[in-house]
């Protein structure tokens, strides 16, 4: 399947913390939520309409910013790709298949929705290639040992972005998380910061399968006060923390050092893509 034939959706508030330091919460005060819950999803790409979230957004390689002074930060996550399935009324399944680094780049501003922070073109969000084979996702699954980084390189030195986190730790995960999925793809209603989901499925003529970036960590303290400029490397990281200790990675990532295993995501900040990217 061609890579921007997939819908593409995040998840706010999965990790508990990170919308209060991306001054965001206080979006929400209206939602209506479980409080053991996401605060809600929202769309990043939708394929085959005719609108700036029909532009795929995901690059491996380059961060491109907006072409107006904004602050932009990196928003490290686990992304799932996942088959969709359907009935009459909608979303009624969503099957996990495979597993990936990814960024959720964000503009720190204020917007009607969360989607109007999220693509602004292409190049502007992160995706690691190639996608890692989930072997289930539940707790007696790979993924459940392993651990999402995030690291900022600039003039040389490489400084901890994101706090390194088990997977985990996600407020919702597994099982619980499909299934409030599902029920958000099938009625989220346009309320707020969040968007008609089953609305835009419709219209993008349901999809078959989706990139769901599960929920961005929590900053590290330098993290949450730098915004990112050109010449920037971002580098997100999900390993296996049996086979690499957790206190080694950035220093590893600093020196380019293989990590065996992991999906390993490294961007270079730049104000235009270079040409043929």
């Amino acid at each position: 399947m061609n890579p921007a034939e997939l819908a593409a959706f995040g998840i706010a508030g999965n990790m508990t913390g990170h919308l209060e330091q991306a001054g965001e919460a206080s979006d929400f005060a209206e939602v209506t939520t479980r409080a053991d819950r996401p605060r809600g999803m929202f769309p990043i790409h939708l394929p085959e309409i005719e609108h700036r979230l029909g532009i795929w957004p995901f690059s491996s390689r380059w961060l491109v910013l907006p072409g107006e002074a904004v602050d932009v930060q990196p928003e490290p996550e686990v992304a799932l790709r996942c088959s969709l399935e359907y009935d009459a009324g909608g979303v009624c399944g969503i099957v996990p298949t495979a597993f990936a680094a990814a960024d959720d780049t964000s503009l720190r501003r204020h917007a009607p929705k969360i989607h109007h922070k999220k693509n602004w073109g292409p190049h502007t969000k992160g995706l690691a290639q190639p996608w890692l084979p989930l072997d289930r996702f539940d707790a007696s699954g790979a993924l459940h040992h392993h651990r999402l980084g995030c690291w900022l390189i600039r003039d040389g030195s490489c400084s901890a972005y994101g706090e390194d986190s088990p997977v985990r730790t996600y407020g919702t995960c597994y099982a619980p998380l499909v299934g409030w999925m599902i029920d958000r793809l099938r009625h989220q209603r346009d309320e707020g910061p969040l968007d008609d989901l089953s609305a835009w499925i419709q219209r993008a003529g349901r999809p078959r399968e989706a990139v769901i970036c599960i929920g961005a960590t929590r900053y590290t303290e330098l993290g949450q006060g730098t915004y990112v400029q050109p010449g920037d490397e971002v580098i997100v990281v999900v390993y296996d923390e049996r086979s690499h200790a957790p206190g080694t990675v950035g220093e590893r990532l600093a020196r380019r050092v293989l990590l065996e295993g992991a999906s390993v995501l490294r961007r270079r900040v730049v104000e235009a893509p270079p040409p043929g990217a």
